[in-house]
């Protein structure tokens, strides 16, 4: 039963749920508290349907309030929107509206410098959505009418049951993340505070570097027989004095330089490494990110095109193995770390009905199973060629292994070929559950247009050739990966369920997390593949067991009975870092 709630200009709260009425914003927690209680005595749960995640539960949660159901328009909307089993709907070709203008609510990771940062995300094709502004108000949006929009596009797609598959894993990753940003990640300054003092020395002044980079810059300046004024954080000055030294490099990046022999070589290199962690992960960092104990962060659910996440503070999706260390488990609890292996080539061997791939990946390792299979002669021959079958490599070794793939997964190797034609067409792909791509923009009309026009000169035909190629493996990589985060999602919600499900452990010693979670397990961190759980000692064991049967769950969904795995790597810890 979907419980609809709406806001007024005075704050006052609508609760749409077959009799509507008003309940002032402070009755709010106590409401929907009570309908959450139903699980105790069987009724049903409700589902509570808004407009934007962020905006209601946060504030739930704050209370001490759980929800156990949700469907977020604004997020839901945006699927359905540009879905191509959903194409034919009213609101798939309606004109642009309020819905589309909706910026996600900040949940308030916001430093104290009071900067919002980008999205940041590894993504090969870096599609991540822009910085979100302040939330755009409301008015003009009525949720009633947009759930029933939603209902009937889905229930007039071609693929109802993947898109409300879909439908409900993205209202769960939004439920996921915003309780992650309210419980946090457990974090030690102090332990942080020493590694970087270890690393760099102590915390310098304001506006000096510390001891260890200086040392480094005096380093490199002798090696460059620079003057003392040499700034080594300035590239265009440092390439100067490498070029005028005669080093002969043409950037500075790592990859050139470790061919390089010269003595500047190994002080530039420690001075990169080094700055980079002050730069990303120092003590203005610590200051700004971490408060009582935790680092919180902002995740954006869907905030990359193909479904993925992204966040917008502290660089959560890039923590460096180097400061893991910091993610210290409070008194008598443990981190339950779990990671998936080559979720995106199992995907594919699942979406393209390949057993013979899916097989491969049977006794844990996928890559070694192509080993075994007599394709390839070694392990990384194989990773190699799977890379290059969903991200494009059309060079190397990658190009003289994917023939070799072709033949011994034909249906895995031509549904990533098939999405590439696609793209190279100008055409949209679609992932498993019904995300589509967005089309490849005015660059690649522009491309195509000059290629093809009577004065088109060699040039104009080679830029054309290689957007083609390029928005060829943007489609070919995002059905792949798209998929890939369906599954995230599916394995996240089913995780969130079965953890609170386990309840608090007797006796435990109570977490410094927050209610409604300071004496249950929780999902602190989640990372494509990757998810830590903070659980108190006593669960360790069953957490783990939960954490296995959702992979296994997520599967099952999203794939029925085809006989993929989804093995996990799963740890018990006190600090991220022993994780692996």
């Amino acid at each position: 039963m979907h419980v609809v709630l709406s806001r007024d200009p005075d704050g006052t709260v609508r609760v749409h749920d077959g009799a509507p009425r008003a309940v002032p914003a402070a009755g709010l927690a106590s409401l929907v508290a009570a309908s959450e209680g139903g699980a105790r005595d069987e009724r049903p749960l409700p589902r509570w349907t808004w407009d934007d995640t962020n905006r209601w539960y946060l504030g739930l949660l704050r209370a001490g309030v759980r929800v156990e159901r949700s469907h977020d328009l604004r997020l839901v909307h945006r699927i359905l929107r540009s879905s191509v089993p959903a194409a034919g709907s009213a609101l798939a070709t309606a004109p642009p509206g309020p819905w589309d203008a909706m910026a996600p609510t900040p949940a308030g990771a916001v430093p104290a410098t009071g900067a919002r940062r980008a999205p940041q995300d590894d993504s090969l094709f870096d599609l991540a959505a822009p910085a979100a502004p302040e939330p755009a108000p409301a008015a003009g949006t009525d949720p009633r009418a947009e759930l029933r929009r939603q209902e009937d596009a889905v229930a007039g797609s071609s693929a109802p049951g993947r898109l409300r598959l879909l439908a409900a894993g993205e209202s769960a990753g939004a439920l996921v993340a915003a309780e992650m940003h309210h419980a946090g990640l457990p974090w030690r300054s102090d332990v942080h505070d020493a590694i970087l003092t270890e690393a760099l020395g102590p915390r310098p002044p304001e506006g000096h570097r510390p001891a260890r980079l200086e040392e480094l810059a005096r380093q490199i300046r002798a090696a460059l027989d620079a003057p003392p004024s040499l700034n080594p954080d300035s590239h265009p000055d440092l390439l100067k004095a490498m070029q005028y030294a005669g080093v002969g490099a043409r950037s500075l990046r790592k990859w050139e330089l470790e061919k390089l022999e010269h003595p500047v070589v190994a002080p530039l290199l420690e001075y990169k490494n080094l700055y980079r962690l002050l730069t990303a992960n120092g003590w203005h960092w610590l200051d700004e990110w971490v408060a009582d104990g935790r680092f919180r962060t902002e995740y954006v659910v869907g905030g990359v095109v193909t479904g993925r996440w992204s966040s917008t503070g502290g660089g959560a999706l890039q923590l460096p193995k180097g400061v893991r260390r910091a993610v210290v488990a409070d008194p008598g609890w443990c981190l339950v770390v779990a990671d998936v292996a080559q979720l995106e080539p199992r995907v594919l061997a699942a979406m393209a009905g390949d057993e013979a791939m899916a097989g491969a990946g049977r006794e844990g390792d996928l890559y070694a199973g192509i080993v075994a299979s007599g394709v390839v002669p070694t392990r990384e021959l194989a990773k190699v060629g799977m890379l290059g079958a969903m991200y494009g490599g059309t060079t190397g070794a990658s190009a003289q292994v994917l023939p070799r793939l072709g033949r011994e997964y034909p249906r895995a190797i031509a549904l990533v070929e098939d999405a590439a034609r696609t793209g190279e067409r100008g055409g949209v792909v679609t992932t498993w559950l019904g995300r589509s791509s967005p089309g490849p923009g005015s660059a690649w009309d522009e491309a195509q247009a000059g290629a093809f026009a009577d004065d088109a000169g060699a040039d104009a035909a080679a830029r054309a050739r290689s957007v083609t190629r390029s928005w060829g493996r943007f489609t070919r990589n995002f059905v792949v990966q798209g998929t890939a985060a369906e599954w995230a999602l599916c394995w996240l919600a089913s995780i969130r369920r079965r953890l609170w499900a386990l309840g608090a452990a007797p006796g435990a010693r109570p977490g410094l997390a927050p209610a409604p979670f300071a004496d249950r397990p929780h999902l602190a961190f989640f990372l494509h593949d990757e998810v830590v759980v903070h659980a108190p000692l006593e669960l360790a064991d069953a957490v783990a067991a939960e954490v296995r049967a959702a992979a296994e769950e997520a599967g099952r969904l999203l794939f029925g009975d085809f006989p993929v795995d989804f093995p996990l790597t799963v740890a018990t810890v006190d600090s991220y870092a022993d994780a692996k």
